[in-house]
């Protein structure tokens, strides 16, 4: 199960938690600290699950959830610090799908989370998943990819190149074998061609291009991604 989180939280180190317990879990998440940042962000990437707090400013979350709610049916898992039943009525009048009040524990809200992305069928299934390794991030479902969390601007041939390597770090590809994967995206007919891959991407993914810790060249063989997953 793979997801695109948006989390709203004005408490920095509140969303920080989040967004590692997320990042553990295999979904991607993006942070936001106020509910106007939190709508243009959901204008912007379109995720699959926002969790939101109820006391944020700009735009505190019953306003972002009514927005939410007129605009479209993104799942809304509110977290908050007011516990009154007048509250947590409003916010499931307004649309929430499930509601849970702090202090909370990682373990149960990413348990909540799996259960509201499981009820909207908004989960990647295996073949989406986001793959990381070495620091990179290949995202199939949006054809994106970060390195260091950063975007990097891809060409199709790149991009099936990365999405291989990164499924499989340490793994040693041949220059064939990498040009079968970018068959039906790229227009390079040659071996030869992979090695000119290769090297625009290694301007794009490494520290110094001239001097690679990530993306290797294991002479006589072909190429490898260096690095843990993750």
């Amino acid at each position: 199960m793979c997801a695109h989180v948006l989390v709203a939280e004005d408490d920095e180190k509140q969303a920080e938690l989040i967004r590692r317990s997320l990042l553990r879990e295999g979904h991607t998440a993006t942070v936001v600290h106020d509910g106007g940042a939190a709508l243009e962000e959901v204008r912007r990437v379109r995720p699959d699950l926002v969790v939101l707090d109820l006391m944020l400013p700009v735009i505190d979350g019953f306003g972002v959830c009514r927005v939410l709610r007129r605009d479209g049916d993104i799942p809304v898992l509110m977290l908050t610090a007011r516990s009154t039943e007048d509250d947590v009525l409003l916010g499931l009048e307004l649309g929430a799908d499930d509601y849970m009040t702090k202090p909370y524990s990682p373990r149960e809200l990413m348990a909540r989370i799996r259960t509201v992305l499981r009820r909207s069928g908004r989960a990647a299934t295996e073949q989406d998943r986001v793959v990381r390794a070495a620091g990179i991030a290949v995202d199939p479902v949006r054809h994106e990819v970060h390195c260091d969390g950063s975007r990097v601007e891809c060409t199709p041939g790149e991009y099936e190149i990365l999405r291989a390597m990164t499924a499989e770090p340490e793994r040693v590809f041949s220059r064939r074998q990498l040009l079968n994967c970018t068959r039906g995206s790229d227009r390079a007919s040659t071996e030869r061609a992979i090695d000119v891959h290769i090297m625009n991407l290694r301007r794009k993914i490494e520290p110094d291009p001239r001097r690679p810790v990530r993306l290797l060249t294991v002479f006589g063989v072909g190429y490898k991604l260096s690095g843990d997953r993750g």
